[in-house]
């Protein structure tokens, strides 16, 4: 399984490693451990859990440039912990207003050994932050308008929302809050997963 997912992943563009899938793993037995008492996350297959967890977050990594991503609406730690395994140098942050899923992502960090991600527990919208995040991701958190209204008080100057979606959002692009616009568009490719996947990428207007 370990070679099947690095060339999933190879096949989206992505290339792993074979430690990091070992840990993607780890990850995922992680999940289903503790979906056993709390409900993380829907998909208990662990053949879904695969393309709709693990090759559905590593398919936006192409186009995730920021160096300090905060991941808003987290649940079990995706889009973050595989973005995070498979970019050991990219320093990404965990938020869940959840307090169980936030004792989930603070336990995978531990035991999967990730010194680049922390958590930050509570609502979005109270979080305060010294330092601003030049990449907010949102996976499925709230459509994007008010994903963005709450979070724009984290977001550094010349930072960019990553939106992930199914469809393309267009009753969404149509409200978007004053002074924000679509930075680009890409339809997504994700191995096995039958269903339409977009990432919109969304800036604030230069003045």
């Amino acid at each position: 399984m370990m070679h099947y997912l690095i060339d999933q992943a190879a096949s989206m563009g992505v290339a792993i490693s074979p430690a990091q899938s070992q840990q993607l793993f780890a990850y995922l037995n992680l999940i289903g451990k503790w979906n056993r008492v709390h409900n993380l996350t829907a998909v208990r297959d662990p053949h879904k859990m695969l393309t709709h967890h693990i090759l559905d977050s590593l398919s936006v990594n192409s186009y995730v440039k920021a160096e300090n991503l905060l991941d808003v609406g987290s649940g079990a730690g995706l889009p973050g912990i595989p973005l995070a395994i498979i970019n050991p140098h990219q320093r990404i942050t965990l938020s869940d207003s959840n307090r169980k899923k936030a004792a989930f992502q603070q336990q995978a960090i531990i035991e999967l050994g990730l010194s680049n991600v922390n958590v930050m527990a509570g609502r979005v919208e109270e979080l305060r932050s010294e330092q601003k995040f030049n990449g907010i991701i949102s996976r499925a958190f709230s459509e994007i308008g008010l994903f963005i209204e709450l979070t724009r008080h984290l977001l550094s100057k010349g930072g960019y929302w990553y939106a992930m979606k199914g469809i393309y959002p267009e009753q969404e692009l149509n409200s978007l809050p004053d002074g924000i616009e679509v930075s680009s568009m890409h339809e997504l490719n994700v191995r096995l997963l039958d269903a339409k996947r977009h990432l919109v990428i969304l800036k604030e207007v230069d003045d």
